[in-house]
């Protein structure tokens, strides 16, 4: 019996290794991606440690002073970081739910258009901005709420309204981060949703037409159901970016006068490690609590997920 198990073992671990011969010129199409990550992504995980030490760039990681968790209590003394906080769950939550039904949405849309010619205009439209820099997408974000020469103020003084400096009132400020990130998403994020949708058996359509279904009942018991599993996966992915709003925009749009609903972590770690404080022992902190949150919330939203579809759902 030992004699058949062992040479059981040892045909499968040959046919293990004739199939990963066959796909050599994969795994080294793979190999630069997987470099890429191991030394951009994981070897620079061992600077975690400068979050629990008083860093020096003359003294290096070795060199300097161990502080323990004196970092984070220095963090949970300041209104600032306590303020970056409330701001950027404020404005995770916002795209949680706002910004990440919209590309669901817009793909059923998007594919129940049937003249071919209108559905690929949309598409290279709503694509479009996501391939301009926040640079350039900041820059028409000004120019329309330019008190003086923007559409949107001139078009509210024609229905009657006064001209505001919208982008420099607190109020609107996380309403306008919203909005523009809707606007340079929208087409870009529903790409997935369309693919999933081109997946669903067209013969559950036929059926439904059949049993006398319309096109809003076949959406719901077609469509949603086909990609409910696509939908939990990027769920769970958007929610661990919670506390990642995007700096580039961030940096753009924000000005002095919005500092108060504006900044978030990743700005405020912008100012703590490389505009003004020079700390960056207190900048590693942060990014370390934001990479804790967000594991959490990955966990959290896929266990969610799997319960909520049976075991379908999740990563994994």
């Amino acid at each position: 019996m030992r004699k058949r198990e062992t040479g059981s073992r040892a045909a499968v671990r040959s046919g293990r290794l004739r199939i990963q011969s066959k796909h050599v010129e994969i795994y080294l199409l793979f190999l630069p991606v997987m470099l890429w990550y191991i030394i951009f992504c994981y070897v620079p995980m061992g600077g975690i440690v400068i979050a629990f030490k008083d860093f020096k760039i003359l003294r290096g990681i070795q060199g300097s002073k161990w502080v323990g968790l004196a970092n984070y209590e220095y963090l949970l003394s300041l209104p600032s970081f306590r303020r970056a906080v409330i701001n950027t769950v404020a404005m995770g939550l916002q795209r949680l739910l706002f910004a990440f039904p919209l590309p669901v949405v817009f793909a059923i849309l998007l594919n129940e258009v049937q003249r071919l010619s209108f559905k690929k205009l949309v598409q290279t439209t709503s694509y479009l901005p996501h391939f301009i820099s926040w640079s350039v997408a900041g820059g028409l974000v000004y120019m329309l709420l330019s008190p003086n020469t923007g559409t949107i103020n001139k078009l509210i003084v024609v229905l009657g309204g006064e001209a505001k400096n919208y982008i420099g009132i607190s109020g609107y400020f996380q309403r306008i981060v919203l909005l523009s990130h809707i606007w340079k998403q929208l087409g870009w994020s529903s790409i997935v949703f369309l693919a999933a949708i081109t997946g669903v058996d067209e013969q559950l359509y036929d059926a439904a037409y059949i049993d006398g279904a319309g096109r809003f009942r076949r959406i719901w018991h077609v469509t949603l159901p086909g990609i409910r599993n696509t939908i939990a996966v990027m769920l769970i992915l958007e929610s661990g970016n919670i506390l990642s709003i995007s700096f580039n925009q961030i940096y753009i749009l924000i000005n002095d006068a919005v500092l108060d609903t504006g900044e978030t972590l990743d700005y405020f770690v912008y100012r703590m490690g490389l505009s003004s404080a020079n700390n960056f022992s207190v900048a590693t902190a942060v990014s370390l609590i934001k990479s804790i949150v967000g594991l959490f919330m990955i966990l959290g939203t896929n266990a969610a997920a799997r319960k909520l579809t049976d075991g379908e759902g999740g990563i994994w």
